[in-house]
């Protein structure tokens, strides 16, 4: 049974830092691209990073790009994203996605697990 265990978040101020865990399971992690994706309260869901283990592929949505850093932990099959300069339009819940194809994605529509999320809160 393919399984995506979010963690790490929290609430923090404005500034302040956070690291997010998606610990994967039932699946060969270096198969698939794993990626971040947000909601906020009203608003669409978006993409926020993805990454593929084979090359280290990465894609960064402009929003976040020159804060946040994915990365992977190949042994412990878990992907992080660590979160710098947080700003209150980062309050989200954060859900990461794996897609079966070892290709970066923005999209959600061709992600085909999802984890439950881990709500961010960041105040003003």
């Amino acid at each position: 049974e393919v399984q995506l265990v979010e963690s790490g978040g929290g609430l923090v101020q404005t500034g302040g830092s956070l690291r997010l865990s998606c610990r994967a399971s039932g699946f060969t992690f270096g198969d698939y691209a794993i990626g971040w994706f947000r909601q906020g309260p009203g608003t669409k869901r978006e993409a926020v990073a993805c990454i593929i283990k084979f090359d280290s592929s990465t894609y960064y949505s402009d929003s976040v790009r020159g804060r946040f850093t994915i990365s992977s932990d190949n042994a412990e099959n878990t992907v992080y994203l660590q979160m710098n300069s947080l700003k209150p339009e980062d309050t989200a819940v954060y859900s990461c996605a794996a897609r079966k194809r070892p290709i970066v994605t923005a999209s959600a529509a061709r992600c085909d697990y999802w984890g439950q999320g881990t709500q961010v809160t960041v105040s003003s």
